[in-house]
């Protein structure tokens, strides 16, 4: 259908995955045959918006952050024009903690309100203006910087003409941050500190409470420089008894400079958390802080041990992974400690709570796992770029830092390496072994011309004679077993390149990887390979052998594949016969010879990585007649860069910092939390109360995930059964990690009654209990009388 081949964007309706109507009369179009290629385009939307005079008195409908208080931004709005008006009569903020000057402005609110006629608010909330006056003089650092995220998201809106502004009005409040007590009116007095506005919001004993926590923040990335900055401004660990502990065991990278702004061009190598923690020490010198290097995990429990965890009042995460999120919740979870969540993707960003009894935890509740591109679209049948950069990525670390990495380990140790090969016996095995004679024999570089030549005959091999083999085994003509074409969409009939040196893309391919491979077998690289003339006679002069399809050839179509090794009846013989091959191969090399395994870099514009990805996926891109992309884009995709910006951050710390208020100060119930997701780019918030953890049941107990029985004094397995025989509860299997030390269908495990379980667990299930353990978790299976299964909270059994 040539008429839509004008370039003029289309509206379309009832569009499904590989098929779409189009909303204009195609009566005198062409036939519409197959295939074709579409690409969405967004179009412009014209906003008119209000000036302030008359949106002041005609706010139209607010934008929602929270849904259980849809009734709140009309008596804002009138709070906030009722406070100018207060501040141009009196020249002055309403005093906080005085009663007359909050009965002034509810009075003000009042007299706006009466004047709006049919536009007015039904209740103006008298205990909200209350406080909107106690709070008017004070700014706090976490409001400023949540709306600093949502403000400086709208200044890029505004300069970019990019994502959906924020339209005319927009309330918040986080009233649900104060403290649950009753305050004496001396509580917000003034102590000539700079925690003055926070006083007069909070009051002195929450300040107090602020500057003894003792917080852990796990991570020193974009979340935890803004938390740092954060609770250095709060005053949080600021106090004589505070401490604050900050630990990431990640280096500054360029890319970090961005967002994470604790941090500077003269840091870029420097330990994260150390450099976060001096330049929060230099915001407030009175922090007490300690920056660790330490990953949180299973194998650092020497150093975040019992006594830690167990001394520190809450953790807030500033994680970039799901499993070490994971870990922590868990961590807080069996020490019963408050952890604040957040994270960010994008414009978007959530934040949720997990508070101890209150909430349910972090690893409740799982998002699904991301769809990944089956195996045989990457490598034989793409359709878009991301596909073509997931198989560059791919080719780059198995040429490069897989293979040479294999070769090392053979010649480090021949016997040990053939052998478990040999062992194997399986097509992976056989893929190594071919790959590393492939590397030590024909494909062995020994002067940079060599190297050139391998580059070049890999573009023959990728872009060419693969291609003429799909097309080959698939011509454009074939048909699936149900009679449908094969090449239907989402499939792109491939074409094969023609290599030609005056092509810059063809060239520039050649000598990044030509210069990579010379890397690996540490090889000089000569001044002209930078000269295109001399670069392209060099690559001339490679001879290119013809290529003929084979009629045989297996090519992956199965979408469930996860291998494209394809085992073989006799993969041992041709195991045996690789390694008497390679055996040959080494007695010719040089004594002591290694290759150099190159490591993905993104972030250094200087060592071919990104050029020889971006060639890679271009030209894969160009046999597949999809759109290429300049190598910005391809570090992007390629090098899995998490889209991360300031103003997401800003307000995710932001939220996050007011619920720490709450966690900080004690006493709050379940819907006074709060747990969010927000997407400034539409822009959406979206606020609601934690979900709270699943209650069991059992006689006249009840329990949830957060509950861990304890027993003091090494008791013995008798002891322990019986102790759970007085619940109600027969214990049927007692275990300890993957090892079973009670069954009570096994006989012989009565004569380990009398035995201590700790004794057991070192006996029988092997456990090292290092010094700073002053306790063995043990796993009970119970039943009730009627025999149904209760599930129970873990033993913790203390012996020191």
């Amino acid at each position: 259908m040539t008429e839509l081949n004008d370039g003029k964007p289309r509206k379309i309706k009832s569009a499904r995955p590989y098929s779409f109507t189009l909303e204009e009369d195609t009566t005198n179009y062409g036939t519409y045959v197959k295939g074709g290629i579409v690409t969405q385009v967004k179009q412009p939307k014209v906003l008119n918006f209000k000036p302030l005079r008359e949106a002041l008195e005609d706010p139209g409908d607010f934008l929602l952050s929270d849904f259980s208080k849809f009734d709140r931004p009309p008596p804002l709005h009138l709070a906030f024009q009722a406070l100018d008006k207060f501040v141009s009569e009196l020249g002055r903020f309403p005093v906080a903690g005085s009663e007359e000057d909050a009965q002034k402005l509810i009075s003000v609110a009042t007299n706006i309100n009466e004047s709006l006629g049919d536009g007015r608010v039904e209740d103006i909330n008298t205990k909200l203006l209350r406080h909107f006056a106690f709070g008017a003089r004070a700014v706090l650092n976490p409001m400023a910087a949540m709306f600093g995220g949502i403000v400086g998201q709208e200044v890029v809106k505004a300069c970019s003409g990019k994502f959906h502004p924020l339209y005319q009005f927009f309330y918040f409040d986080s009233v649900e941050s104060l403290p649950t007590e009753p305050l004496d009116s001396t509580e917000f007095k003034p102590i000539n500190s700079r925690y003055d506005a926070q006083i007069s919001v909070f009051g002195a004993k929450l300040q107090k409470k602020l500057e003894d926590a003792k917080v852990f923040i796990v991570g020193s990335g974009a979340l935890g420089c803004e938390f740092l900055k954060n609770v250095a401004l709060m005053g949080v660990s600021c106090g004589n008894q505070g401490k604050l502990t900050i630990t990431d065991d990640d280096v500054i990278e360029k890319s970090n400079l961005s967002r994470q702004f604790l941090f500077r061009d003269w840091n870029i190598g420097q330990a994260k958390s150390t450099v976060a923690a001096s330049a929060a020490t230099s915001i407030n010198p009175r922090l007490n802080i300690e920056a660790l290097q330490n990953r949180v995990g299973p194998e650092t429990e020497n150093v975040f041990d019992d006594t830690f965890w167990e001394n520190i009042t809450c953790v807030i995460n500033a994680l970039d992974n799901v499993n070490a999120r994971l870990y922590v919740d868990q961590r807080c979870l069996y020490f019963q400690k408050p952890l604040l969540e957040s994270g960010t993707l994008g414009a978007k960003c959530n934040t949720q709570m997990v508070i101890p009894h209150l909430t349910e935890n972090y690893g409740a509740s799982r998002d699904p796992p991301e769809k990944q591109a089956p195996m045989c679209t990457v490598h034989s049948f793409p359709h878009n770029i991301d596909h073509c950069l997931t198989w560059a990525r791919s080719e780059f670390e198995g040429l490069l830092e897989k293979t040479p990495a294999e070769v090392n380990a053979y010649l480090s140790n021949p016997v040990e390496y053939t052998t478990s090969m040999a062992n194997a016996g399986d097509a992976q095995a056989r893929d190594n072994l071919e790959r590393v004679l492939e590397c030590l024999d024909k494909e062995k570089c020994e002067i940079f011309q060599d190297c050139i030549t391998w580059a070049r005959l890999k573009f023959e091999d990728y872009f060419s004679n693969r291609v003429k083999q799909l097309i080959f085994t698939f011509p454009e003509d074939a048909a699936t077993s149900t009679g449908a074409p094969f090449w239907s969409a989402p499939k792109r009939f491939p074409h094969p390149l023609q290599f030609s040196s005056a092509d810059p893309s063809h060239l520039h391919f050649v000598m990044a990887a030509s210069i990579l491979r010379a890397e690996t077998f540490g090889i000089p690289i000569p001044d002209w390979t930078n000269n295109p003339k001399m670069l392209a006679e060099a690559v001339d002069k490679v001879m290119v052998p013809d290529f003929l399809p084979k009629k045989d050839a297996k090519i992956l179509t199965d979408e469930k594949a996860t291998t494209l090794s394809t085992a073989s009846v006799d993969d041992a013989a041709v195991i045996n016969d690789l390694i008497i091959k390679l055996e040959q191969c080494r007695k010719n090399l040089p004594s002591g010879f290694r290759l150099k395994p190159i490591q993905f870099e993104k972030d250094d514009d200087t060592n071919y990585h990104m050029d020889m990805i971006a060639g890679l996926a271009n030209m894969r891109a160009r046999n597949y007649s999809i759109p290429e992309v300049d190598k910005l884009k391809a570090k992007f995709i390629a090098g899995r860069i998490i889209p991360a910006i300031a103003t997401s951050t800003a307000m995710a710390t932001g939220l996050v910092c007011l619920e720490l208020y709450k966690v900080l100060d004690g006493g709050h119930k379940l819907e006074d939390y709060r747990n969010t997701f927000a997407n400034l780019a539409l822009p959406l918030f979206s606020m609601a109360e934690p979900v709270p953890p699943k209650v069991i049941k059992h006689r006249d107990m009840s329990w949830t995930v957060w509950d861990r029985w304890i027993l003091k004094d090494n008791p013995t397995l008798r002891e322990l059964i019986q102790w759970l025989k007085d619940k109600g509860l027969n214990a049927y299997s007692i275990s300890c990690g993957s090892c079973l030390l009670f069954n009570s269908m096994f006989p012989r495990h009565k004569e380990r009654m009398d035995k201590k379980v700790v004794d057991l667990a070192r006996e029988v299930a092997k456990v090292e209990l290092p010094p700073y353990r002053r306790h063995l978790d043990v796993v009970v299976a119970c039943e009730d009388d009627e025999d149904n299964d209760i599930d129970i909270p873990l033993i913790s059994i203390y012996f020191r």
